[in-house]
């Protein structure tokens, strides 16, 4: 499949199941105790690990993200191996992701500020491709520029403010 198609509705829901199984599998082995949920958010299927006990849920998140990170590579890979297809899923748990993004839209917010007080651009910490994509989207929508800079794993985003009309091509990243 070319990546500019869209998949449907029903091939992103298998995607989700077989995720969905493989997860399972892995809390089965891991001896975890947990809930597997499941849907399509932003076109790109979802599944959230839900565990009952609060250390299981830190050993599935890790020192910041690192372990789900690795469940949702590990996951896609799971996916492709099936389908044929490359998958965009996203892996989260225990609301780990949502508490990640806002995290980022305020570090944003604050770096958006900072550059508009001081007209002068603002380098945040080097960041994956889904935490730069998160920074761009929020710079974007408070009408601000941003750039990603470095190579991979140092790629970081500077914010800067809006110069003319000729700057309203942002450089930002794909999605992770």
């Amino acid at each position: 499949m070319a990546q500019d198609d869209e998949k449907t509705i029903d091939q992103l829901n298998e995607e989700a199941d077989i995720a969905a199984d493989y997860l399972e599998g892995l809390l089965d082995i891991a001896d975890y105790e947990g809930d597997i949920e499941m849907g399509v958010r932003n076109n790109r299927p979802m599944v959230q690990i839900v565990a009952d006990d609060d250390t299981d849920i830190k050993h599935l998140i890790g020192r910041n993200g690192e372990v789900v990170d690795a469940l949702q590579q590990l996951t896609r890979l799971a996916v492709q191996q099936k389908t044929g297809e490359r998958s965009h899923l996203i892996v989260d748990v225990d609301g780990f992701l949502k508490r990640k993004r806002q995290r980022l839209h305020d570090l944003a917010l604050d770096a958006i500020d900072e550059a508009r007080e001081t007209g002068e651009p603002v380098d945040l910490k080097p960041m994956n491709s889904f935490e730069r994509k998160i920074v761009h989207d929020v710079v974007r929508e408070e009408g601000m520029k941003s750039r990603s800079h470095g190579e991979e794993p140092h790629r970081y985003v500077t914010v800067y403010v809006r110069a003319s009309a000729v700057d309203d091509i942002d450089d930002i990243d794909d999605e992770g």
